[in-house]
């Protein structure tokens, strides 16, 4: 299902106070499954693994209200690199990507997100 800006789960950004058990904690929700975080809101994403980045998910962060300056990608429990035709394609779209676990992903996410940078997450839950 591809994403749409209407359909997010909050319509601002969101610190994220846990994660595990397949999913996040974010405010008062409660959120089974991968996330896309962006400083204009917070989507569910149909994400099973890093390697499904696909040019709709590259398209949906891209269309980001501030631009996304720097995309993490939470790669779940294992770690990721980030293939670099992925990361060519971002840069075309002037992001620089870092992927990491997930958990060190949460931690840059709310500290960059603190901090007022324009930063975007992909994150892929722990299990």
């Amino acid at each position: 299902m591809p994403l749409d800006r209407a359909d997010r789960h909050l319509p601002r950004p969101a610190l994220i106070d846990s994660y595990g058990d397949g999913g996040f904690r974010l405010g008062d929700l409660s959120h089974r499954g991968a996330l896309v975080c962006l400083t204009d809101g917070i989507w569910a994403a149909d994400i099973a693994a890093p390697e499904a980045i696909g040019d709709d998910v590259i398209a949906f962060v891209a269309g980001s209200t501030p631009p996304v300056e720097h995309l993490l990608i939470g790669s779940g429990a294992a770690p990721w690199i980030v293939p670099e035709a992925l990361r060519a394609r971002l840069r075309e779209h002037g992001m620089v990507v870092e992927s990491m676990t997930t958990g060190p992903a949460v931690r840059t996410w709310n500290m960059l997100l603190v901090e007022r940078r324009r930063v975007g997450a992909i994150l892929l839950p722990v299990l």
